[in-house]
């Protein structure tokens, strides 16, 4: 028969003694004694975690490493570049078309004119009156004193005294008879006919027509020295009749001491050059 354990007779001891009521003795190894020792499991310690490199930039594009090599502006140039556009204004000054002035008898023809364009067009290509425009008033009145009276005192005055043809006789193209364009009359415009126009007023028209429609050239050796005579802001004739010290009737005589003296107009119709 195989021997008890000792560790089991020694509980059987323990226990009789607890049952007869003895204390254990202190040599008296517990039942925690007498297990085996436990011993701690120690785990492997986790390696620690090693970040990853970051990726590397992609490439810059191709603008970029462009914008990057490419030669910088001067700091001095800046300082030209922001005078640019004070140049660019002095430059459109510059290249400016001036502004035509127009002074005198012209001044006062343009606005007149306004009421003329309906019968012989704006720009004096005719209508309901003659034309003109392209030097074909020129053509009838070579002499600005002959159309001045005939504006003055209109057709009817012309058949009233009998006179067939106004302007030119001999005029390129065939000379004028009176009321020969569709019948239509040319009005009077003399205040002494009933006309609503006054002498400087006549004569501003009349230089308009001749001048910035007809196209006569105030420069040119033809017609500088009427221009300077009747039709210049310092033309001498204007200021008399703009001031009304003198009239159609009279102006001839008055201002025969000029260098170009004019010929007679007169209120009354009459025929060329008289």
């Amino acid at each position: 028969m195989a021997g008890i354990p000792e560790h089991l007779l020694k509980r059987a001891q323990e226990a009789r003694d607890k049952a007869a009521g003895k204390t254990p003795t202190a040599d008296t190894p517990t039942d925690a004694q007498n297990l085996p020792a436990k011993t701690s499991e120690t785990k492997p310690a986790a390696a620690p975690q090693v970040a990853s490199a970051p990726p590397p930039p992609p490439p810059d594009p191709s603008y970029v490493v462009a914008a990057k090599t490419r030669k910088k502006v001067p700091f001095w140039a800046m300082a030209a570049l922001s005078l640019l556009p004070f140049w660019a204004f002095m430059y459109l000054l510059a290249v400016k078309p001036q502004e035509k002035t127009v002074e005198g008898p012209m001044a006062i023809g343009e606005i007149v004119y306004g009421s003329c364009a309906g019968c012989h067009g704006a720009n004096g290509a005719g209508g309901a009156g003659r034309t003109l425009y392209q030097g074909e008033v020129l053509k009838t009145f070579p002499k600005i004193e002959d159309m001045l009276n005939f504006v003055y005192a209109g057709s009817q005055q012309f058949v009233s005294a009998g006179i067939k043809v106004y302007g030119d006789p001999n005029r390129e193209g065939g000379a004028h008879e009176t009321l020969s364009y569709n019948g239509n009359p040319m009005p009077q415009q003399g205040e002494k006919f009933g006309g609503g126009l006054t002498d400087a007023e006549i004569l501003g028209v009349v230089c308009h027509e001749r001048y910035e429609i007809g196209g006569a050239d105030p420069e040119s050796e033809e017609w500088k020295t009427e221009y300077e005579t009747w039709c210049s802001p310092e033309s001498e004739i204007f200021l008399g009749l703009e001031n009304g010290s003198v009239n159609y009737d009279n102006l001839a005589e008055t201002f025969a001491a000029l260098p170009n003296p004019p010929a007679n107009v007169g209120t009354d119709a009459r025929p060329t050059g008289k």
